[in-house]
């Protein structure tokens, strides 16, 4: 692949799983990226990880589930690298709850983290991208995102608000030099689905899945689900008729 165009890159979420993947394969290809997460010991040795093969990443200790500090942090990493090429809203939670044991705890925590956290990350510094004519926004959501799977109403619900939003700032942004990508990932393995006793088929490695994700948005693609098999179940899924799915659902529940 030819040099990326990127020389600056927020990723959140990078102490773990997809975004540390992401951090290092875009770090290791000339990008300086603020690795961001809550961890600040991950985040220094992700950064030791990546100084040690040549890369440079920023350890940028950030909680997204508070959105206002969270977009005051992404405007003065934007004022000091002078301006975020591309930022991918990774940072993501999840938990399995079935609807009649609904916690809201448990469903707030999701929302903060998943809807306001990444909803914040990506309008952050979306109004300079469009002045300064170019920027890439990413947002990671799930497979997940295209049903309401059992025992995910919060999750599956979450992952769905940043699959229209995404959507919709893609159609806004047409005509402007801000490209913008939504990414549906299947299984990968990580700290998310490591407490996870169902099968998980076409499970990812986490270096997999990062290069797969890290391509797809160098070539700028609006839209990009993976691993093809997973993805193509989900598209039949997605098809099903409301009583077959349901009745589907409630054998899984």
């Amino acid at each position: 692949m030819a040099k990326l165009e990127y020389r600056t890159a927020l990723v959140t979420g990078a102490s773990s799983g997809m975004g540390r993947g992401l951090s290092l394969w875009f770090a290791r290809k000339g990008v300086k990226v603020y690795a961001a997460a809550r961890r600040h010991d991950k985040l220094e040795a992700l950064a030791d990880q990546a100084r040690a093969s040549g890369a440079t990443i920023e350890p940028v200790e950030l909680d997204v589930s508070n959105p206002e500090a969270t977009v005051a942090r992404i405007r003065e990493l934007d004022e000091a690298c002078g301006g975020l090429d591309l930022i991918i809203a990774n940072a993501g939670v999840g938990q399995q709850m079935n609807a009649r044991r609904m916690e809201w705890e448990h469903v707030k925590r999701l929302i903060d983290v998943n809807v306001a956290g990444a909803a914040a990350t990506l309008c952050a510094v979306l109004p300079r991208m469009v002045e300064r004519n170019r920027g890439h926004l990413v947002g990671v959501a799930s497979l997940a995102a295209w049903r309401g799977l059992a025992r995910n109403a919060a999750y599956s619900g979450s992952k769905a608000f940043l699959s229209t939003f995404m959507e919709s700032l893609r159609v806004d942004l047409r005509g402007t030099a801000v490209r913008v990508t939504c990414i549906y990932p299947g299984f990968v393995k990580s700290e998310m689905t490591a407490p996870n006793k169902h099968p998980m088929p076409f499970l990812l490695e986490t270096e997999e899945a990062a290069r797969m994700m890290g391509k797809a948005i160098a070539r700028g693609e609006a839209e990009y689900a993976f691993p093809w098999q997973t993805a193509g179940r989900m598209r039949m899924v997605k098809a099903r008729p409301n009583a077959l799915f349901d009745s589907t659902m409630r054998k899984l529940r």
